[in-house]
């Protein structure tokens, strides 16, 4: 397959990544990926395998793929497309990749698990994945809590394969400090909400470029597990950022028709430089201009 044109994986969002949004940073030069969730029903994510599969045929691309078996009714079925449809990169969430590698590495995929602590790296290395995504604080959705300098560090004591490195990355510098850090990939998620092809919806688009990081909020309180929501879009359904509750204990019952994730929005700490709405080709384009002076100011003399 065709090399990436920069170290970059563009994270895949929930009810955000589309096949188009994969297509065009494909074709763009860097790895897209979607949660196979995100396509409903079943027939819905066959489509979008079919569209992804046949468009980048040099090109890596992945998939998000929730290893829980209870948490994903779709387990079995979305594992059967992947076998079916051989998605060169498997990124796997929550539970045991184990399945999940047996079926990849049968096509000769590769598999990255995404992790937030040390203890999980550790039982994902040793399942056998091929990479690691290290979810570091700052991260939209379930971001993590460890600093990427001690959790990098942490890692390469034990794991020797690849390592994508997740948390406030949104500019090309980033990604070549990433790398400089010891990173393979730089994984980025917040700087591709208000892409063109982006699913989210306007009002979120226009949130994410009138937000900073003082507008993001950790907190567990809608699903039990910590994750980075933006505040105004917590006041936007009549919820006090400052009054809630811990551990999925808010109850949202009494607002009409309002759903974590689907209205209560997420975003990294990354928001801060995301600026204006561009299509994916663009901003991809901008990251690479950004990341050939970031190469030349961190480690001068080496060209980008």
């Amino acid at each position: 397959m065709r090399m990436s044109k920069l170290p970059l994986i563009v994270a895949p969002m929930f009810l955000v990544s589309t096949p188009k949004m994969v297509i065009e940073a494909g074709k763009s030069g860097v790895i897209g990926s979607f949660p196979l969730l995100n396509a409903r029903p079943i027939e819905t994510c066959v489509e979008w395998l079919k569209e992804v599969k046949a468009e980048l045929t040099d090109q890596p691309w992945a998939v998000n793929f929730i290893a829980h078996k209870k948490s994903n009714k779709r387990y079995t079925e979305d594992l059967e497309l992947i076998r079916e449809y051989q998605p060169p990169i498997v990124i796997t969430s929550l539970g045991s990749p184990k399945e999940a590698i047996e079926v990849v590495h049968g096509y000769g995929g590769t598999v990255y698990s995404d992790v937030a602590t040390v203890e999980h790296a550790k039982k994902a290395a040793r399942s056998g994945v091929d990479g690691l995504i290290l979810v570091c604080a700052g991260a939209g959705g379930h971001g993590g809590t460890l600093n990427p300098f001690a959790f990098i560090a942490a890692v390469k004591e034990f794991y020797d394969g690849k390592i994508v490195l997740s948390g406030s990355i949104s500019t090309g510098k980033d990604i070549a400090a990433a790398q400089l850090m010891g990173a393979d990939y730089a994984y980025m998620g917040t700087r591709f909400l208000v892409a063109k092809e982006s699913h989210a919806p306007e009002a979120y688009k226009d949130m994410v470029l009138e937000s900073t990081m003082e507008d993001v909020i950790y907190t567990d309180a809608f699903s039990g597990v910590h994750a980075n929501l933006l505040k105004p879009s917590l006041r936007k359904q009549g919820i006090d950022p400052h009054e809630l509750t811990s551990k999925g204990e808010v109850d949202l019952t009494h607002l009409v028709d309002v759903k974590a994730w689907r209205d209560l929005w997420s975003a990294g700490h990354g928001v801060t430089t995301v600026k204006e709405k561009k299509t994916t080709k663009e901003i991809i384009n901008q990251l690479s201009e950004e990341y050939g002076k970031g190469v030349m100011q961190l480690v001068p003399n080496v060209k980008s």
